[in-house]
């Protein structure tokens, strides 16, 4: 018998040998692996506490508003043998200094930023001769303006560089503080952000009886609201991490002016408030729930004032409110935050949670007396939803518009010259959206199966929609019918409308097909050829 112990045996109660060293390795890897989990969930969690913290933004006593406010001049005109108000505009680039000691290369109207203010009274002809001198074609859409499909200024009516573009038309809607804005399909949000936007104001005989502030840039100012985001110099784009619904800014600049402040000499005060951020949805009001009277919508006067604190306004809205001030004091306009953009994800991401002091208003020390502002006011020009001889649904998701991402040669939807309709409007996309109808002023008739509240109740062009919201519009066409030329119908978060949520209708006369709309890539491209005219 050998006295050595066979290899294959161990001795009772001891482990093979290499389990012991099996078992050490397989515990280390549990430790390292439980190790490098524990930093990823740490480094996670740094990672959103970052965004999160720095995804808010406030400006809310941060800075002294030490700016006078520049006020856009009103457009020069001439008026031909028949009346014709003639006005020029030419987008051009150039450079503004929002910051002392740094120029900012931007684009705008007629000069570096922005564009002077149009002024035009119901009844008259107008015309409107736009050049290019960018080096890109670019378009101007008369944003509330009923008025030809032709002269609509949408993606179709493109002007290549170099070239101008002659749209004319007669106003033929209630005084309103509409704006102009490029409108090229895929480009809209850069372009404006850029700087090319301006106001075109609207009046007439019934508005001018009126007992309201009206003297322009005195006791009747502009507001021309957007939010930007200075890279050194250069006016930053980017979108930040999460930012859904588009380009956010961290300060807000009123009519080109960063922190104003302008002196006021009345006691009542009308601002014709304008948001022209691409992205950016407001809620403006006082410190301290001051209250104010709206007075007006996108499309007009109310019927009447209604008092309140805070007016939403999303990017392409516009509100003219009245504000009454006291002798010697400071009133600041300011954007609080806002708790209906969905969830609190959106909310924070979404610009939801966000404040700014917008624009500070200096009383002087002595007041001129203001009349008191009339208890009616006019009874706004909007179809009644009863008198709708069809419905339509849009569904809008980032996606597109009821499944359909834009498609510049599809008409979508066709309507009879003359007819009232009644278009239903649902936002389950889980962030905010807006919805903006060419041509058209709307009656909001419904909102979430309620009467719509004061704000929404006067002539409208665009509305607010965000998660979660049905609205009910109705919409009363009343031509000029032209199967082949379209408008618009999109959401006005412009990052949202060049991705694809944007269709289109044309307006045909009873039992007309729709056509073929033009091909604008070439359209563009005959105005260089013909020097530069068109729309006649």
């Amino acid at each position: 018998m050998s006295r050595h112990t066979p290899k294959s045996e161990v001795p009772a109660g001891e482990s093979p040998p290499g389990t012991t060293r099996r078992a050490f390795r397989w515990k280390r890897l549990v430790i390292v692996l439980g190790s490098l989990v524990t930093a990823l969930a740490v480094t996670v969690g740094a990672l959103f506490a970052w965004l999160w913290t720095g995804a808010a933004v406030s400006t809310v006593g941060k800075a002294p508003f030490d700016n006078a406010l520049a006020i856009p001049p009103q457009a020069e005109s001439t008026v031909e043998r028949d009346g014709t108000r003639v006005f020029d505009l030419r987008m051009q680039a150039g450079e503004t200094e929002f910051q002392e000691g740094r120029r900012t290369t931007t684009w705008g109207f007629n000069g570096s930023y922005l564009g002077p203010t149009l002024r035009a009274k119901r009844g008259e002809k107008v015309r409107v001769r736009v050049g290019n001198d960018l080096d890109e074609a670019s378009s101007v859409h008369w944003h509330g303006m009923h008025l030809p499909a032709r002269m609509d200024g949408g993606p179709h009516q493109m002007i290549a560089p170099g070239a101008a573009w002659t749209p004319h038309w007669t106003v033929d809607q209630p005084a309103a503080t509409l704006w102009y804005h490029p409108h090229p399909h895929g480009k809209t949000e850069e372009h404006v952000r850029r700087g090319l936007a301006g106001l075109f104001l609207l009046d007439d005989e019934e508005s001018a009886r009126l007992s309201l502030p009206k003297r322009y840039g005195v006791d009747d100012l502009p507001v021309v609201v957007q939010d930007v985001r200075f890279d050194g110099s250069r006016l930053s784009g980017d979108r930040g991490l999460m930012q859904n619904v588009g380009f956010l800014g961290d300060r807000t600049v009123v009519n080109g002016t960063l922190r104003p402040y302008r002196e006021v000499h009345d006691e009542l005060i009308r601002l014709r408030l304008v948001n022209a951020s691409t992205a950016r949805t407001y809620a403006f009001g006082f410190p301290g729930d001051r209250d104010f009277s709206l007075i007006g919508t996108d499309g007009g006067l109310l019927a009447r004032p209604a008092v309140m604190d805070r007016i939403q306004l999303s990017p392409g809205e516009r509100a003219e409110i009245v504000v009454r001030v006291e002798a010697g004091e400071r009133v600041m306009l300011r954007s609080f935050p806002q708790d209906n953009y969905g969830g609190f994800w959106q909310r924070r991401f979404g610009g939801g949670d966000d404040s700014f002091d917008v624009l500070e208003l200096r009383a002087a020390r002595q007041l001129r007396p203001s009349p008191r502002l009339p208890a009616t006011l006019t009874e706004p020009e909007l179809p009644d939803g009863a008198e709708a001889v069809r419905g339509r649904h849009f569904d809008l998701k980032l996606s597109g518009i009821n499944g359909r991402s834009m498609d510049m040669g599809r008409i979508d939807e066709t309507v009879t010259r003359g007819t009232t309709e009644l278009w239903t409007i649902r936002n389950t996309n889980g962030m905010p959206h807006n919805f903006h109808v060419h041509d058209v002023q709307f009656r909001v008739v419904e909102v979430n199966g309620s009467a719509p509240p004061p704000a929404l109740r006067g002539p409208k062009d665009t509305v607010f929609v965000p998660h979660g919201t049905t609205m009910k519009l109705a919409l009363r066409f009343t031509g000029p019918a032209d199967p082949d030329v379209p408008y618009m119908y999109h959401c006005h978060l412009l990052y949202h409308e060049d991705e694809g949520m944007m269709g289109q209708f044309v307006v045909v006369e009873k039992g007309q097909s729709a056509g073929t709309p033009p091909d604008h890539a070439e359209h563009g491209a005959g105005q260089a050829r013909r020097g530069g005219h068109s729309g006649d």
